[in-house]
């Protein structure tokens, strides 16, 4: 019998994917505590049509999806996020985190990460971390060229995600709204780049949750120099606003120093960069490099070093 001649009143059967989305519509609204008739008032979907939707039968448009998703409180790729070969483990585990809060489902990544970290010797990813005027985007972009890998400015990602500059995001979200987009552009570098030079902020260390992702995912050199010349560099760049209207400038900047050198101390490796040319300290940095780092240095380097 010709397939295309079924009569109609069977049903053809139900794709996998229909399946799985019906499945989790069902999860999720009984996780909520919610009816069927409750969901479709929130949803504006009939509750019929929901009935058809979570037997697997429902061949939703994308905009009901979208109002689907919102009533349920979760996004519209969660919905979709099916894979063919999806173990019950995994799907375990899904669940598990759908129920934790966003401050839960840190803690979680965070001991992922620590529990399945990255072998020292197999990380493709360096984080430059310390003060401003340590030379971490001079010697970053450095060693990106040596190794021939992406240099990135975590502060350029931060900005794009808020779309506007540092200035205006402190001003208009405080510390708070800038630690949240930090951490936002950090966990988005590492998933779209598997090697490459990460310059982050001088204060990421304040977040316990981000010291420990850069050292689980990336081989993590401090760079650090004397007070008076961390001070100095960043006068020469033509930045005065450490010393206007700060009489204690330098003070400020001994204390904090003081304050953070534990969580800088954590990184893999350190290097001083106190009264060395560029050059200096880029041939004192590749030397720090894990072996594996190191001979991709090699492979790349055609020429002698020369800056």
């Amino acid at each position: 019998m010709n397939p295309m001649s079924l009569p109609q009143q069977i049903k053809p059967m139900p794709s996998n994917l229909l399946v799985t989305l019906g499945i989790k519509v069902r999860e999720l609204r009984k996780n909520k505590q919610m009816t069927r008739r409750m969901l479709a008032s929130k949803s504006s979907i009939s509750e019929r049509y929901l009935a058809e939707l979570e037997q697997g039968r429902g061949n939703i448009s994308i905009l009901l999806l979208e109002r689907l998703a919102e009533a349920l409180d979760t996004e519209m790729f969660q919905l979709l996020n099916y894979v063919a070969n999806q173990t019950a483990e995994t799907r375990l585990i899904m669940e598990l985190l759908r129920k934790l809060s966003h401050e839960e489902q840190k803690i979680a990544l965070q001991t992922l990460y620590k529990r399945f970290a990255i072998p020292y010797s197999s990380k493709q990813r360096i984080a430059l971390i310390g003060l401003r005027g340590a030379g971490k985007t001079t010697l970053g972009k450095m060693l990106a060229d040596q190794l021939d890998f992406s240099f990135i400015n975590l502060t350029d990602v931060i900005e794009d995600l808020a779309g506007m500059n540092m200035s205006e995001i402190f001003s208009l979200s405080g510390t708070i709204g800038y630690r949240r987009l930090e951490e936002q552009a950090l966990y988005e570098t590492l998933q779209n780049n598997e090697k490459c030079i990460i310059e982050t902020g001088g204060g990421i260390v304040s977040q316990l949750q981000l010291l420990n992702t850069l050292l689980s995912t990336c081989f993590v050199i401090w760079l650090k120099t004397s007070p008076e010349q961390y001070m100095k560099r960043v006068i020469d760049q033509g930045d005065l606003r450490p010393m206007l209207n700060h009489p204690d400038a330098m003070s400020n900047l001994r204390h904090l120093l003081e304050e953070r050198e534990p969580s800088y101390g954590k990184a893999d490796a350190t290097l001083n960069t106190f009264n060395q040319i560029p050059s200096e300290s880029l041939a004192s940095l590749i030397e720090l490099l894990p072996k594996n780092l190191a001979t991709i240095q090699k492979n790349h380097q055609t020429n002698p070093l020369s800056i």
